[in-house]
């Protein structure tokens, strides 16, 4: 450890104290996060996380961009869960449109929204056993990572920027035979999740590593708004699925796992027990996908299929107008989240009737997460650092927008 940290300035401060930089390049932050820590030996005294060494400026970026252009930037925000961006956004100027999508649409969103958690969660758990030294659960996470990777490919033409989603629908339909590798999938997915868990939650090193580490209470939590797992390992009761439905998750059966420590152990736990429930969400939708069109009936919004563009008059001005004057929603403001891989994230449009957003916010889980962990890390050793960035899961794409 002592060789991935930069010495900083020594201090006195209530005896001899010392001030370390761990990252922005530091294998075990999780991107280009640093930490500022003041340390008396091993111990933590004060944490202090420094961002933007990542930033890119999405919210402005929008307010020049279509709103359907748009939609290819939410892939890299979280750009381990580029499907459930997609839909968060979409979502947000469909209903500044006031506008319903069919109930195909609604069901295939419910799809890639659970596989996006199951995938991001997959990498959570490999590259934060490896952080804590358990190298083969990053072997075994990162094999299904690859098949998930796949069913992408077939679905979207591409593996990590999917760039789906499209407002009123989604790009196209899904091919042929793409439910059922989705339900081949999950069948060996579940076995796996299994196996990993047999080989860490009754692990000793394992215990040790994380039980009582990071404790974040159930006030602290609420005080800090966090979300997504790093809440519910807290033992609040909150899943915007849940508590504000969406995309027919009323219609849908599983269970929200809570912790009630708030430690790593249990943000390691909530995630395990919410990658099998998605897995069962993703069963029921793959069962119950309904026929019928995957874009809704709106001409002066959805493009209209190629095969109308070339033999319909009608079909081609639509098309021409929407790609050269993009849609304009009406003058407006609303704000539309969804419980993301990590939390619950968030967009925040204003409308003027323009082409484009006149302003966009957005509200990433991984961002007020992070506020959370000088509250966790203080009086922890430098080592239990490690374990609590890797229990937060941050995205620094999504943090430095």
């Amino acid at each position: 450890m002592s060789e991935m940290l930069q010495a900083g300035p020594r201090v006195e401060r209530d005896g001899d104290r010392v001030v370390i930089n761990m990252g922005p390049s530091h294998p075990s932050t999780h991107g280009v996060l640093r930490l500022v820590l003041e340390i008396d030996g091993e111990v933590v005294r004060s944490c202090t996380p420094e961002i933007g060494y990542l930033h890119r400026g999405f919210e402005k970026i929008a307010e020049n961009k279509t709103w359907q252009q748009f939609v290819t930037w939410t892939d890299r925000m979280d750009y381990l869960a580029p499907l459930s961006n997609n839909v968060a956004y979409v979502m947000a100027v469909e209903k500044l449109l006031d506008l319903e999508v069919p109930p195909r649409c609604r069901c295939l969103r419910v799809i890639c929204c659970e596989l996006a958690r199951i995938s991001a969660h997959l990498l959570w758990l490999g590259t934060a056993a490896l952080d804590l030294g358990a190298a083969t659960v990053f072997f075994y996470t990162f094999q299904q990572r690859e098949l998930l990777y796949d069913l992408y490919e077939q679905l979207t033409g591409a593996r990590l920027t999917t760039s789906f989603v499209r407002i009123g629908g989604m790009a196209r339909d899904i091919p042929d035979g793409w439910l059922e590798n989705v339900g081949g999938f999950i069948d060996q997915v579940v076995p796996v999740i299994d196996e990993v868990e047999a080989l860490l939650t009754r692990n000793r090193i394992w215990l040790d590593r994380t039980q009582n580490v990071g404790v974040l209470s159930k006030e602290d939590a609420i005080a800090l708004g966090v979300s997504g797992p790093v809440l519910r390992a807290s033992g609040v009761e909150w899943d915007v699925r849940k508590a504000q439905p969406y995309l027919d998750y009323d219609q849908y059966e599983f269970e929200i796992p809570y912790g009630t420590v708030g430690d790593v152990y249990d943000r390691y736990l909530v995630r395990i027990y919410e990658m099998r429930e998605s897995a069962k969400i993703v069963r029921q939708a793959v069962d119950r996908i309904p026929d019928g069109p995957i874009n809704a009936d709106a001409p002066k919004i959805v493009l209209p299929p190629k095969q109308k563009v070339l033999t319909s008059m009608e079909d081609l001005i639509h098309h021409f107008i929407i790609l050269t004057e993009g849609i304009q929603p009406p003058c407006g403001e609303v704000y539309h989240a969804i419980e993301g891989a990590k939390g619950e994230l968030g967009f925040y449009i204003v409308s003027d009737g323009g082409p484009s957003a006149y302003r966009c916010r957005i509200r990433p889980a991984a961002f007020v997460n992070l506020a959370a962990l000088e509250k966790m890390a203080i009086g922890q050793m430098i080592p239990d650092v490690v374990a609590i960035i890797g229990s937060l899961d941050p995205v620094m794409g999504e943090v430095d927008r």
